[in-house]
């Protein structure tokens, strides 16, 4: 079965919604990227009018932007320390926006979206 992102079939209250329509390809969605901690690993996915977007399965690499210096470097990503997405997502090694992820530089929070963009940018973190 498809995953819908479609209005839902129960109210706030918990009352069932009459649905006034069947669901549309247009309310399509698709499985979440979940990217993890590994060699650089790209999918390709088509999006509605034939366009491509890049889904990273898994990364070791993160784009880091020092905020006190404003440069960047590209640093490898040694584990996932806190994801406030889902808390199994740090056993996992799941990097999604938000998380934060341990460097050599030191801890750094993922402000790109792996899953969409296909790669993973992030800024340094003052400890």
């Amino acid at each position: 079965m498809a995953i819908s992102q479609g209005k839902s079939t129960r109210s706030p209250s918990g009352a069932r919604n009459k649905a006034n329509r069947g669901k549309r390809k247009a309310q399509l969605g698709r499985e979440p990227a979940e990217t993890r901690v590994d060699e650089k690993k790209l999918r390709k996915i088509r999006t509605r009018g034939g366009n491509e977007k890049l889904r990273l399965a898994t990364g070791n690499k993160i784009n880091v932007t020092n905020p006190d210096t404003n440069k960047t470097q590209v640093l490898d990503i040694i584990g996932v320390v806190e994801n406030t997405a889902n808390p199994n997502y740090v056993r996992r090694n799941i990097i999604t926006k938000g998380a934060i992820v341990e460097t050599p530089e030191g801890n750094a929070k993922v402000t790109s979206r792996p899953g969409q963009d296909g790669v993973i940018n992030g800024v340094l973190i003052k400890e």
